[in-house]
């Protein structure tokens, strides 16, 4: 068996599945030979961490987003740990691990975002590089607002927030619900983000049109525009060289429906005419290799598992183990950008959701 992201403990590779604290009543009676627990580990000591968050509160159309994160790491162990950007197979001698997934007993959408900030601040202490398996794209803006506490982030403004994404997710409400998961660009907006690049929109509504095309803080690369053969890959390679010049800290929030739903046909929302694997593969590298800015962490969101295939669940695992294994090779190459650290960030607990209502 291989291993897989969920299944590198401590720099040593322990083949199985990772579902028994993930979840053992989505996947009920696994064979007791595979089972591994997950542990609580030390944010000083860890290079990598895997954090699952199985938040679904306002899925729209297809359901079972909270189940995405356990789904990713039970076919994780069976990715492969080579990537030709490291000289040895992860963990290759970095500290990796999955953490006890987020859970709440909260009884509102606000407080749940809250208890998502209370639960990622810990891990975001600047050593330790965030990897979110969610669960709906809703939760945005609660890991945004949890940047604050980030050594290098001064203010949300600096940040960059890289969306691939097949829906802008820029309406201001969506059945009466601010907070929808359709919202999640425009809220992270609000909350002051400095830029917003969208790569593969082909679904949005006349307002939120209107938005992208007359607010300055936000770029899009429609799927349209990036895939048509007419244009010879003229908007691809305009997209390679924005993200291969940007500087400053960067959050890549990767909404696996921008995917063409050839790919993950589970998904929420599946949206045809979308991205290919190795388009966003090279996104991903591009953003990595450029050596003024700093990748903060990454999302993957609206992981729907599918019973029939298990192609949604195993490309997100693909793309999570390629995130680590390019973050890894930040470290070998020495090409971790240095900005002016805040020190003076304090962890409190969070109420500002169920402030702002």
């Amino acid at each position: 068996m291989l291993g897989g992201i969920a299944c590198v403990v401590s720099g040593n590779v322990i083949g199985g599945s990772c579902i028994e604290t993930l979840g053992a009543d989505l996947y009920p009676d696994p064979p007791s030979d595979i089972v591994i627990p997950l542990i609580v580990p030390s944010v000083a000591t860890m290079a990598v961490a895997i954090l699952p968050i199985p938040y679904e509160l306002t899925t729209s159309f297809g359901q079972g987003t909270e189940l995405g994160p356990a789904a990713c790491i039970e076919v994780s162990s069976q990715v492969e740990l080579y990537d030709p950007c490291l000289p040895e197979e992860l963990p290759a001698g970095f500290n990796i691990q999955t953490v006890e997934q987020w859970q709440s007993d909260e009884g509102t959408l606000l407080s749940q975002l809250d208890s998502i900030v209370d639960y990622l601040q810990p891990w975001l202490s600047g050593n330790t590089f965030p990897l979110i398996l969610g669960g709906e794209h809703g939760m945005l803006p609660a890991i945004l607002h949890s940047l604050n506490v980030h050594p290098l982030v001064n203010s949300l403004d600096e940040i960059t927030l890289i969306q691939i994404d097949a829906h802008a997710d820029l309406r201001n409400e969506l059945e009466g619900e601010k907070w929808s998961h359709a919202c999640a660009a425009k809220r992270s907006l609000d909350m002051g983000i400095g830029k917003i690049l969208q790569l593969g929109i082909r679904a949005y509504s006349k307002e939120e049109e209107e938005l992208f095309t007359s607010n300055e803080k936000i770029e899009t690369f429609l799927a349209r525009d990036i895939l048509s053969p007419s244009s010879n890959g003229e908007k691809w390679n305009n997209w390679i060289d924005k993200i291969s010049t940007l500087k400053g800290p960067v959050w890549i929030t990767l909404d696996i429906d921008g995917l063409d739903g050839n790919l993950v046909p589970a998904t929420g929302t599946p949206v045809p005419g979308g991205l290919y694997f190795w388009q966003v593969i090279e996104t991903i590298e591009k953003l990595f290799e450029n050596k003024n800015v700093t990748i903060l962490g990454t999302d993957i969101n609206e992981i729907v598992p599918d019973i029939n295939t298990p192609l949604t669940q195993f490309t997100a695992a693909m793309l999570a183990t390629k995130t680590v294994a390019l973050h890894l090779s930040t470290k070998y190459n020495n090409n971790l950008s240095k900005f002016k650290e805040n020190n003076n960030h304090k962890i409190e607990k969070c109420n500002y959701f169920q402030n702002k209502g």
